[in-house]
């Protein structure tokens, strides 16, 4: 439990109901534990997951809440007992900050499938105190869900790496995707779409981005690196792509049909679904059965798979593209964001952004 006297005052950008308008909002932390890490935020990027926990898209949202899950920091504090880090390493946290440590994912070191897994943040800590995120001044992280921040990746740069990269790094390895050759499909271009593609190709893939308007063929060739740009209304070009992915990263978060993509899948083809969607999907079992099809899903990915993508990206050369703005811009960009106005990540500069004096000029919100 914490010591109240020891607890650290922080400031934070906080949604207080589901129009989920953030302000700043002053809050306390649990005091430094043997394992815990004390991380000053630097950047943290803007997800679609942040709108829909700030907007209570799920229906589960708690207020008030401090959103935020890609993390990125530089160690001021470690705990007596914290092995892996230094005051001073620039280091990530993700969607997870704690676990069970008993369940069968758990000994396999997949964290994220825990069915007692504690979210960054809008859940509640062992000490039973609500968690909050990243669009804070300062974070108090295990430091199990803490990774190193590689040489050579700046910091603003692995934010989105820390979700949306991870995200489809995962995927590609676990399923047996990773082999220079094959054919893949990123469906939606967004923040993670846009990873997947770089992520993709950098594996060797010939990539094909899938989108609903030929609106973003341009960044996608030229920019991106795909090889090919298919229209999903453009039914002949849909007809003659049929049977030739090995795989399709459907990185959608809204409602959409299955069955034209499935289409586009060979025999023992992968359908991997990523976005968060609150809406059943539907498709008729032949698209399956007649090719041997499997749909299935994936989840960010552990914290030994961040660390791995954050260094396969320094290896390969690969960055985000990202648009950095101040915490003062975040309820702007949250609204872009929905109406999917951004290339391709938002990466807020908290520590840039003088939060605490922001909230100074406000009354106390504790």
């Amino acid at each position: 439990m914490g010591n109240l006297a020891s607890d650290k005052t922080v400031v934070g950008w906080a949604a207080r109901d589901a129009t989920g308008h953030l302000s700043p909002y002053t809050y306390t932390v649990r005091k430094t534990g043997a394992e815990d890490v004390v991380v000053k935020v630097l950047y943290c990027g803007i997800c679609h997951t942040d709108l829909h926990q700030a907007k209570n898209h799920l229906g589960a949202s708690k207020y008030p809440m401090v959103p935020g899950h890609e993390v990125v920091g530089e160690v001021v504090e470690v705990g007596p007992e914290v092995s892996k880090y230094s005051v001073g390493d620039v280091v990530g946290v993700g969607v997870i900050v704690g676990c069970c440590r008993e369940c069968r994912p758990c000994k396999a070191n997949v964290q994220q499938y825990c069915n007692k897994r504690i979210w960054s943040y809008n859940d509640v800590y062992t000490d039973g105190r609500p968690t909050q995120g990243g669009f804070a001044s300062t974070m108090v992280v295990d430091q199990k869900f803490v990774v190193k921040i590689p040489d050579g990746l700046a910091p603003e740069q692995a934010a989105p790496l820390l979700c949306a990269g991870v995200t489809v790094y995962s995927p590609l390895k676990h399923f047996g995707l990773t082999s220079p050759g094959l054919r893949g499909g990123i469906l939606g271009l967004g923040g993670v779409g846009h990873m997947g593609v770089k992520v993709a190709k950098a594996m060797g893939h010939h990539v094909t981005v899938i989108s609903s308007s030929s609106r973003k063929r341009a960044e996608a060739m030229e920019h991106l690196g795909a090889d090919a740009y298919l229209v999903s209304s453009d039914v002949d070009a849909m007809a003659a792509a049929a049977d030739s992915l090995d795989y399709i990263i459907d990185t959608v978060p809204a409602h959409h049909p299955l069955e034209p993509y499935l289409a586009l899948l060979k025999m023992d083809g992968k359908h991997v679904l990523l976005g968060v969607i609150g809406e059943p999907l539907s498709f008729v079992s032949p698209m399956v059965m007649l090719g041997r099809k499997s749909i299935t899903g994936s989840f960010i990915g552990s914290v030994d798979e961040t660390a791995e993508t954050l260094q396969f990206c320094v290896d390969k050369g690969l960055t985000s593209q990202i648009e950095v703005v101040k915490m003062g811009y975040v309820n702007e960009a949250l609204e872009r964001l929905e109406r999917n106005d951004v290339r391709y990540r938002f990466v807020v500069d908290v520590a840039g952004s003088n939060i605490e004096e922001a909230a100074a000029a406000e009354a106390p919100s504790n």
